[in-house]
């Protein structure tokens, strides 16, 4: 995806953006119209698609993250890692946020939005659950946030969701519940599924990515890297994203256009919970002095989830028609459209924030 360009402070959001990305939330929309609209008219599509998959996930939709996460990994400086890993206070707080805050919030959401429809709950417990390592990389590079950060914290969440995501669903599907005399559920994966999904979708493009910026380099420079390699790839992570949201929204389409009151339910914790993790992180960083860049790089990935290991995760455990696996799809649909407006703010709060070399002489 092409980098937003740099504007004077004073101009309009849409201003700071690229001639490209500046009608991306019209291609998203349109994007999701069309895969609803697949699904709903070709009859067997989903099924179809849903075939043949890697890691738990359709095919199409696997090769469609791989190709819209290839680009702004290749954009970022690996050699400029160690400033980020050297910054205790921002990867604590990081796994803070997402996997102590992340996980809590989405649960009481859905206690309270849901207490009739525990299928429906479950499935939102399951998304809250699964950190974001994939569209975050994205929304990042819009927001003009920090590519390196988002590198190491989107790792550094992979590491974590290895570990700790069949733990924390034991935690909050079964022990939480019975502490609260609450109903319970038991959630049914593998640490091999999960760690077979990092390794696939942040994994191969994260290797991808470094070995082209690596090579690249040696063989014609930086400058010609910077200038003119990148700028040709860059369209290559929208094309991956609209691709992957045809295919995502035709394999649920029917489902969805057919249970709208269901979806409607679903949606209004989901907002909920992307605006308040967002907002409150932004704030956070802001509070912490971290600086813009690394303060929405910090926002983007407490908001954003793994929607694709939560639906391969609520497949496996209560088949593709559940109730669970509904919610996971309803995950997206909402993250997507909010997700993007959440850059436009971004970009119009940016001016709240002390300028970046202020921000260099206090870390110093």
């Amino acid at each position: 995806m092409s980098a937003p360009v740099s504007a004077p402070a004073d101009a309009g959001v849409v201003g700071r953006l690229s001639s490209l990305d500046r009608f991306l939330t019209l291609w998203i929309l349109l994007a999701m119209a069309g895969g609803l609209a697949l699904g709903r008219l070709v009859p067997g599509v989903g099924e179809a698609l849903s075939q043949v998959g890697i890691a738990g996930v359709s095919l199409p939709i696997a090769v469609g993250l791989l190709v819209m996460m290839f680009p702004p990994l290749a954009k970022v400086r690996y050699d400029r890692l160690g400033t980020v890993t050297g910054d205790r206070r921002l990867l604590i707080t990081s796994l803070a946020v997402n996997w102590l805050a992340g996980p809590a919030v989405m649960f009481a959401l859905a206690w309270i939005f849901l207490p009739d429809l525990p299928e429906y709950r479950t499935g939102l417990i399951i998304v809250g659950l699964a950190r974001c390592i994939a569209m975050v990389i994205v929304w990042n590079d819009l927001a003009c946030g920090d590519r390196e950060a988002a590198a190491v914290l989107v790792a550094l969440n992979s590491l974590f969701q290895v570990v700790m995501f069949g733990v924390l669903g034991w935690f909050y599907l079964s022990v939480l519940p019975g502490w609260l005399g609450l109903e319970q559920a038991a959630l049914d994966v593998s640490f091999v599924d999960i760690s077979v999904s990092v390794l696939v979708f942040l994994g191969v493009p994260l290797l991808a990515g470094y070995l082209t910026r690596r090579l690249g380099e040696r063989a014609r420079g930086r400058e010609w890297y910077e200038t003119r390699l990148l700028p040709r790839l860059g369209p290559w992570g929208l094309y991956g994203l609209l691709f992957t949201i045809v295919m995502l929204f035709a394999l649920q389409g029917e489902a969805i256009t057919s249970r709208p009151w269901d979806v409607a339910r679903i949606a209004l914790p989901l907002l909920i919970y992307f605006v308040l993790m967002w907002a409150g992180t932004l704030a956070l960083g802001r509070a912490l002095g971290m600086g813009y860049p690394r303060s929405v790089t910090l926002a983007f990935t407490a908001a954003g989830n793994n929607f694709e290991l939560a639906i391969a995760v609520a497949i496996a455990s209560f088949g593709a028609t559940s109730g669970q696996a509904l919610a996971g799809v309803v995950g997206p649909l909402i993250e997507v459209p909010v997700l993007i407006a959440l850059v436009y703010v971004a970009l119009a709060a940016r001016r709240w924030f002390p300028p970046e070399d202020e921000v260099t002489q206090e870390a110093r």
